[in-house]
């Protein structure tokens, strides 16, 4: 007789336990509930998230928090889509005022995705000389390119620019491989044309983009030791280029977040009905 009075107290102790536990899961459930409805979506995912952690024997709450959850995520996902569209526009118009200044490279046979080249500085407008040059691709990846042109090879590999002060940025070293680091030799002379893309160029290319109202040597690394400046129509091809590539990249950025945003809610709303 004792013991069934022990296992009496002890079934109604846990029920008890397991009513008031569900009674907390439903208040921050309610809370989350709330937040949704005024558009705090982390508040309410972290308030959802906290039912899974304190009472994950809540069966039920938990039931109507991963519903809930599914419905956040797509106000989100909407709210994404409706910032991006508001956006897109202004920065489209950016673009093709920016763009009327430049060339667009592109074979249409073996390439997916052009470069836009400041018209100043395509390559049959610059032959012969040294100079740094610049492009970018219609995705808003922006390279930098160091071009020698003399009697003797300099075998170079990498640039540093700097400015009178003694700041200065450098790219990074690229080996000889005959293809973003090239060379050839015509007519008794030289050219070497290096290419820093991504991550290899874009310490040099802000700093040149920061200094452009001054004088910014630019010593040829990796080689035999090779100077020349800037010129005022170079600087001012990197500092239009950079700008083109802000933009670029916003239109490329916005459109991928507003492709996933709108993939995200077709699978979410497939998941509801399925749940349902």
């Amino acid at each position: 007789m004792r013991h069934l009075i022990l296992y009496i107290v002890l079934a109604a102790t846990l029920f008890t336990a397991c009513d008031q536990n569900e009674k907390k899961a439903q208040t921050r459930l309610d809370n989350a509930r709330r937040m949704y409805e005024q558009n705090e979506f982390i508040g309410a995912k972290n308030e959802i998230d906290s039912i899974r952690v304190l009472y994950p024997k809540a069966f039920k709450v938990l039931k109507e928090g991963l519903t809930l959850m599914r419905q956040v995520e797509i106000k989100e996902a909407e709210r994404n889509i409706a910032f991006c569209d508001s956006l897109l526009p202004i920065k489209q118009e950016e673009f093709q005022k920016l763009k009327e200044a430049f060339t667009l490279e592109k074979d249409s046979i073996y390439e997916e995705i052009g470069n836009y080249i400041w018209k100043q500085q395509t390559v049959e407008r610059n032959v012969e000389r040294c100079y740094i040059r610049c492009g970018v691709n219609e995705k808003g990846e922006m390279y930098l390119a160091s071009v020698y042109f003399g009697p003797k090879a300099i075998n170079h590999t990498g640039i540093k620019v700097s400015i009178p002060d003694g700041e200065y940025a450098e790219t990074v070293s690229i080996p000889y491989d005959g293809g973003v680091n090239y060379r050839f030799e015509d007519l008794g002379n030289t050219t070497e044309v290096v290419t820093y893309k991504g991550e290899n160029g874009v310490d040099a290319i802000k700093f040149i983009y920061a200094h452009t109202k001054e004088r910014i040597k630019v010593d040829y690394t990796g080689g035999k030791p090779y100077i020349i400046y800037i010129a005022e129509g170079d600087k001012k091809a990197i500092a239009a280029t950079f700008e083109l590539a802000s933009v670029l990249s916003d239109i490329e950025n916005m459109t991928v977040q507003k492709d996933k945003s709108e993939r995200r809610i077709i699978y979410l709303r497939e998941r509801l009905q399925t749940e349902q």
